[in-house]
């Protein structure tokens, strides 16, 4: 059975006053239907604009993206509106993705009206049939964003991108910008609607806790590139790749006498500008030499498990002799 969404070589630049920079540069992944596709890293690793260039919110330069087996790297206008009720995005702050001047009803009864597919009272039915399943009470109906919570207003965005019934979203930190206890809600409320109606994400952060709980897979970002993919269980039981050993160790432990050895990353962040060839985490990686700043290639270390690092595995069996003496 063919994934129902597949991305080959992707690559999206920005041209700059100083040269090109490498936003999203040669990213390659297959995602099954009702999976989840964790995407993590830094700020400014490109993780948002891969979302955003699967969704042609801004063209690729390079590579395809097949949907459904279809190529969709350059889809015509009418093609892009036939796109858009099958793909969809969550925005990360609930506020400034929201129009202010439209109420609740207004704002996800939206897409029912672009798609001139629905009657006004079917669009009326649909919109509340909407709002009870992300729990949105029907007294909210004229309300506007700015009389709502964070939550509140996070639902809204998710009943707006149900609307059209799409297989697949793109969550962009879609519970960064809320309170904890609003968090669990949000993350439990896309598990529901995953299970129920066979939804396809994108899931991205920079919160590894989260990640954890919501994805199958975890795809491991570094100024545009990949450097880990493997199983969510997998990556967190046995990392490899010296950045997502630093990233997995700032997750705070929820025990008060819990310790973890926090790995430090010292050095400057390569500029994504016109970057050497090489890795491009080798001004701040502990274990450099001369040959990490070859070409590297995302390799399968393990059954589904592939690292971009040329040190990978003499790096890991050094960490291993030092546990066993310790």
């Amino acid at each position: 059975m063919a994934p129902l969404l597949e991305v080959q070589h992707l690559k999206k630049y920005f041209k700059t006053p100083r040269g090109m920079l490498h936003a999203v540069d040669d990213v390659s992944f297959t995602l099954d239907a009702g999976k989840t596709l964790g995407v993590v890293g830094e700020s400014g690793c490109g993780k948002s604009t891969l979302g955003r260039t699967i969704l042609h919110l801004t063209d690729a330069t390079d590579g395809k993206i097949l949907f459904e087996g279809r190529d969709i790297t350059y889809p015509t206008r009418r093609e892009l509106s036939q796109l858009r009720q099958n793909m969809q995005i969550i925005f990360q702050d609930p506020y400034s993705s929201l129009n202010p001047r439209m109420s609740v009803s207004e704002t996800i009864m939206e897409p029912l009206k672009l798609s001139k597919k629905y009657s006004k009272a079917e669009m009326i039915e649909r919109t509340k049939e909407l709002m009870a399943t992300v729990g949105l009470a029907e007294r909210f109906w004229n309300i506007y964003p700015h009389e709502l919570d964070g939550g509140r207003r996070q639902r809204i965005g998710i009943a707006r991108a149900l609307a059209l019934g799409p297989k697949f979203i793109v969550c962009d930190e879609p519970v960064s910008a809320l309170d904890v206890s609003i968090q669990a809600q949000i993350l439990n409320l896309m598990l529901d609607l995953q299970e129920e109606r066979n939804l396809t994400y994108i899931f991205i952060t920079h919160d590894l806790s989260v990640v954890k709980y919501i994805s199958d897979e975890i795809m491991v970002m570094y100024l545009g590139q990949v450097v880990e993919k493997a199983p969510s269980h997998e990556l967190f039981r046995n990392t490899l790749h010296p950045y997502s050993k630093a990233l997995l160790s700032a997750i705070p432990i929820p025990k008060v006498d819990a310790q973890r050895e926090l790995i430090p990353m010292k050095g400057e962040v390569t500029s994504p500008i016109n970057p050497r060839p090489g890795c491009r985490f080798t001004a701040r990686c502990p274990y450099v030499e001369e040959k990490c700043h070859e070409p590297q290639v995302l390799e399968e270390i393990m059954p589904n498990h592939f690292v971009s690092c040329c040190r990978c595995r003499e790096i890991n069996e050094i960490s291993e002799t030092v546990k066993g003496r310790n």
